[in-house]
């Protein structure tokens, strides 16, 4: 790994602890919801609302954590700062905005 990179591996590292700790709270959440006895159809409606929003989010999250782990991978295996699609290097101030990009910028639709 590049020594450029050490500050990038240490703000996706940091960025992966918040982002675990926010899906655990968002699951803990939604299986709290769940198991509460005795609540009315209008509750239920609500919780149904907000279950839907706490989802995306969890979902989200997920996405999010699972592009750090792949450019932690990356990092790990030498890849890192390569484009997937040329084999060309990312600019390191690319990388400083999106650390998790795998692409170049004339190549980036293809990370969508």
């Amino acid at each position: 790994m590049l020594p450029e990179y050490t500050p990038l591996r240490q703000q996706m590292e940091d960025r992966l602890a918040v982002l675990h700790g926010r899906v655990t709270e968002l699951e803990s959440h939604l299986r709290h919801t769940d198991l509460q006895p005795g609540r009315d159809f209008e509750d239920m409606a609500t919780d149904a609302e907000d279950d839907e929003v706490y989802q995306q989010l969890d979902d989200s999250g997920r996405q999010e954590l699972n592009e750090i782990m792949a450019a932690l991978a990356r990092m790990d295996a030498g890849t890192y700062g390569l484009c997937e699609r040329t084999g060309n290097r990312i600019p390191l101030r690319r990388l400083q905005i999106i650390p998790t990009a795998r692409h170049t910028v004339p190549n980036r639709d293809e990370e969508n």
